[in-house]
């Protein structure tokens, strides 16, 4: 073996080897469009979490904000809203699950892991029946204090927990904070 021959392939593993790793890069290059388009768009994203300012709702009444193009009712119970919801023994309850996205997904349906604020006096829930999807009439319409659904007649009561009619779960509690006093953010 020569050493001419040691040289030619020292340069033909080269060739191999810049080959390849051009070859790879234009792969990826290729492939990327493709896997970024699966992304969520900037719009989407932008409606991921909202922040709401509850500094105007006042005691016994509540909001309704759009987040993730479904109504999420933000209340500000009162006192007896707050020892109605706080009574009621767990037995009665139809799900007894919190259904709320801050807490572990087995907590029960009490109304401390229903409110989360450490009053107990903000309730923050998704404003759409669990049977068949419609929006519950708030503002104490509904035999327990709490909301209504015309449509097929769910019962839920002041802490959103589902006591009378054919929806099989309490309205589902987002993921929320409390960004400070008067601000909270969802999502």
């Amino acid at each position: 073996m020569s050493h001419a021959d040691d040289h030619e392939g020292t340069r033909r593993d080269f060739l191999y080897y810049a080959t390849a790793g051009a070859g790879a890069v234009a792969a990826g290059a290729a492939v990327w469009p493709l896997v970024n388009q699966m992304n969520p768009s900037a719009d989407v994203t932008a409606l991921s979490s909202i922040r709401v300012d509850v500094g105007g709702v006042d005691v016994g009444t509540q909001i309704t904000v759009k987040w993730l193009g479904k109504p999420v009712f933000i209340r500000r119970r009162t006192e007896g809203e707050i020892e109605a919801g706080r009574a009621v023994p767990m037995s009665d309850l139809i799900d007894s699950n919190a259904r709320n996205g801050n807490i572990d997904a087995s907590a029960d349906a009490s109304d401390q892991n229903r409110a989360l604020s450490e009053d107990g006096a903000w309730l923050v829930m998704m404003g759409v029946c669990t049977h068949l999807g419609c929006v519950p009439l708030g503002n104490a319409s509904g035999d327990f204090g709490g909301w209504f659904c015309p449509c097929h007649g769910s019962h839920y009561d002041t802490s959103g927990r589902i006591r009378k009619g054919p929806a099989p779960r309490n309205l589902e509690v987002p993921p929320f904070a409390f960004e400070s006093d008067t601000k909270i953010k969802i999502g």
